[in-house]
């Protein structure tokens, strides 16, 4: 388990300003993430990686000269926000344009392509490659659909490679592509993780049992078997490998780069008996080893667990493989000296608060209090809503949620005290939600906020019927930005039921306090059904049995904000109602 954190909230935070502080030879702390601290050629190709927090050396230990030119870092088992994405992106361009290279997870989708149109927007060439090598996250007939594990490695290498070969920005997003085609990996669990301040693992083995096919989140694995030898386990690893081969490679020949991962809390000595017999494996089915990596690649905090990655290269990988790296947590060959990045100074521009009349500030302070009472209710819950998302998925959104309302709140409470209406306040505090939060919650709650906003307005009083269409330009944005339907196990499930509530309660004319608390009893019913459905999107898709009987923790959170929003609007409306009578 994990011991040593103060807030665990500002956990991934913390640990991205001591890692850069550490290693100030290789990286420089931006925005967002970090960066190379080495000069990095005009012209070149910016690889820009990134992903959760909880996976050292994934992502900032493998930035550097050779290997990435930015990681952006997200919260805990998080992805980044599409704000990191972009403020690392932007810091490590240099005129070639932008690759960005991450896990296939929904999170991630949906924060880098959101940062990758806002980098095209602002004329910046970027292209995206995402890493599939996890063969037990879905069938090779949808390896689309599968997670990057630890084959990250060797997908970021060939692109960054590539990058430093020359290659212009479509050439480098091939060889990235060629390099997943070519990888795939495996791993097994013995024990979950435990994440900063969590009381309990999120998830356990039993004794003696293995978790088969988990994810570096700590999603539980796709079946169990008993504890085998190390040479068990090697041939478990290696037989489920070699029968899905990439394209076109026949082992017999075939040059093939094992990364034997460890996850946590195996020791470096365990991993090499293991490889013993890997190495024998391979060997004996006629692969040429090349290059075998045995360590720490991608963990998952402190699991005990290990992934073995098979990377077949071509004639165009290998030589891209010989390529020198010195990051901080990876280095091959020897590099060139290289001199020092001259860091940015950069002022942040406080942008200028719209006027507002009377009726929108006061309106505004409502706002504020409706997110102080928001941000309580997911403090009391937010170990609840670890374990319900733990079940099936990464067990962070409780933590997220946590980041985001805070956020939002100090946000919005600077908008207040700088006398912002309505809608100026309610936009800030969306977008630092997202920002804080990252993750696929944080970026629809970005979203949610954001169209409600924006029906608010900063003049007047805003009436029920511009709440309700705010709420519904918010499921729309969330169905639209996310591609979630109903049914299909996620916050959708409560927010449209909620929404279509409040505008027929409102069109029925009644107040806004009714009407709100009538949406959130459709809402709690709504997430509440969700139990009896399989997720069909996100990370907890391929362990969809196992959320059965679980509601979807989404739908979840968002049924326990409007409770606790409905009674704030009546508490409120019953005090108005007394000083209307005095």
């Amino acid at each position: 388990m994990t011991r040593l954190w103060n807030d665990p909230a500002d956990f991934a935070d913390e640990m991205a300003a001591g890692f850069a502080a550490a290693n100030a030879r290789s990286v420089r702390r931006v925005s967002g993430g970090v960066v190379r601290a080495t000069a990095t050629p005009e012209g070149q190709v910016a690889v820009v990686i990134g992903g959760g927090s909880g996976h050292y050396p994934a992502f900032g230990g493998l930035v550097g000269q050779g290997l990435a030119h930015g990681a952006a870092m997200g919260n805990l088992f998080a992805s980044p926000s599409a704000q990191q994405v972009h403020a690392v992106a932007a810091a490590a361009h240099r005129g070639g344009g932008v690759l960005l290279c991450y896990g296939n997870y929904a999170g991630d989708v949906l924060n880098f392509d959101a940062a990758q149109e806002r980098l095209r927007a602002e004329g910046i060439a970027c292209e995206t490659v995402v890493v599939t090598d996890d063969i037990s996250s879905a069938s090779a007939e949808e390896r689309e659909k599968r997670r990057g594990i630890a084959g990250d490695l060797t997908v970021f290498r060939a692109a960054a490679a590539a990058a430093e070969a020359g290659y212009g920005l479509a050439e480098v997003a091939r060889a990235a592509r060629l390099a997943n085609d070519r990888t795939r990996s495996f791993g097994v669990a013995f024990t979950g993780c435990t994440l900063p301040g969590a009381e309990a693992p999120l998830f356990t083995v039993p004794e003696g049992r293995m978790a088969i096919g988990l994810g570096i989140h700590g999603e539980p694995g796709i079946g169990e078997a008993d504890v085998p030898s190390a040479d068990a386990l090697a041939d478990l690893l290696v037989e489920r490998l070699l029968a899905e081969l990439p394209d076109g490679v026949a082992v017999r020949g075939a040059r093939v780069v094992p990364v034997l991962n460890g996850l946590g809390s195996l020791k470096y000595e365990e991993l090499f008996v293991v490889y013993r017999r890997v190495a024998e494996r391979l060997e004996a089915a006629g692969a040429l080893i090349t290059d075998p990596h045995v360590g720490e690649y991608c963990t998952s905090f402190d699991m005990a667990g290990a992934s073995l990655t098979l990377y077949w290269p071509d004639d165009e990988l290998a030589r891209l493989w010989e390529t020198p790296v010195d990051a901080p947590a990876y280095r091959r060959g020897a590099v060139a000296p290289a001199e020092r990045e001259a860091a940015a100074v950069t002022t942040a521009a406080t942008e200028a608060i719209p006027e507002a009349d009377e009726a929108s500030r006061n309106a505004a302070a409502t706002v504020h209090k409706v997110l102080e009472v928001l941000a309580a209710e997911i403090d009391t819950h937010a170990d609840e809503l670890g374990r319900i998302d733990a079940v099936a998925g990464d067990g962070d959104h409780g933590i997220g949620m946590r980041r985001g309302s805070r956020a939002a709140l100090t946000a919005a409470a600077q908008a207040r005290d700088a006398g912002a209406g309505a809608r100026t306040l309610l936009a800030r505090a969306a977008d630092a939600w997202s920002d804080k939060a990252g993750g696929t919650s944080g970026a629809l709650w970005g979203v949610i906020l954001a169209n409600l906003a924006e029906a608010l307005g900063d003049q007047g009083k805003p009436t029920a019927a511009a709440v309700a269409e705010g709420v519904a330009a918010g499921a729309e944005g969330v169905i639209a930005y996310g591609k979630a339907q109903l049914g299909d196990k996620t916050l959708v499930d409560a927010l449209v039921p909620f929404s279509d509530t409040l505008t027929a309660a409102v069109l029925a004319g009644r107040s806004l306090p009714e009407a709100w608390a009538t949406a959130s009893e459709a809402a709690t019913r709504a997430a509440a059904a969700t139990a009896d459905l399989l997720p069909r999107m996100g990370r907890a898709r391929p362990h969809a049995e196992k959320a059965l009987g679980t509601p979807d923790p989404g739908a979840h959170s968002f049924a326990l904000i409007t409770a606790a929003v409905a009674a704030t609007l009546a508490e409120d409306a019953a005090a108005q109602q007394e000083r209307d009578l005095a």
